[in-house]
């Protein structure tokens, strides 16, 4: 089973937007709030991470995050433009006074079987800034934990990523 990010990993993404006054909010769905606790866990989260929202039931998805139902009815949550969408969304949503920088989301399938025609393992990490929106699709192995802490890890490292390849006027 792998662990969640790293504590030097995860740290080294809340160092990194707090050094470039950066923002973050999370939407989530398989990871069910594991995200977003992962954040916080790490001391002088509370400046740089707006909140979190967790979306599992579809329906949520729309009347929380602003996802388009038209979307959501025709492809399913399990799918790239959906993540965008969340990330989008709770970007917006979870902002103060205006959107958040960045806008993190995580949907999927964690298992033990397949879900609308999707394996186990399927996930969809999506990013959301000031004019730059991108998905990351993964194709995950293990039980349903592993498969949760596995997407955890990958957008922690997803958005230190994104941070790191962009500067904080970009944002």
């Amino acid at each position: 089973m792998t662990d969640l990010a790293g504590p030097d990993e995860t740290r080294t993404l809340i160092e990194e937007l707090r050094a470039r006054r950066l923002t973050v909010a999370v939407a989530e769905s398989l990871t069910g709030g594991l995200l977003v606790a992962e954040l916080i866990r790490i001391p002088g989260a509370s400046h740089v991470v707006r909140g979190g929202v967790v979306a599992y039931a579809t329906d949520l998805k729309s009347a929380l995050l602003g996802v388009d139902a038209r979307l959501l009815a025709a492809r399913g949550p399990v799918d790239a433009d959906v993540a965008v969408q969340m990330a989008s969304g709770v970007r917006d949503r979870l902002g103060e006074g205006r959107p958040a920088d960045w806008g993190l989301s995580t949907t999927g399938v964690a298992g033990p079987g397949a879900q609308d025609g999707h394996e186990a393992g399927t996930v969809f990490i999506g990013l959301a800034a000031r004019g730059a929106e991108s998905s990351h699709g993964l194709q995950l192995r293990g039980d349903r934990d592993a498969v949760r802490q596995q997407t955890v890890t990958a957008a922690v490292r997803l958005l230190l990523d994104a941070v790191r390849a962009t500067s904080s006027d970009e944002a």
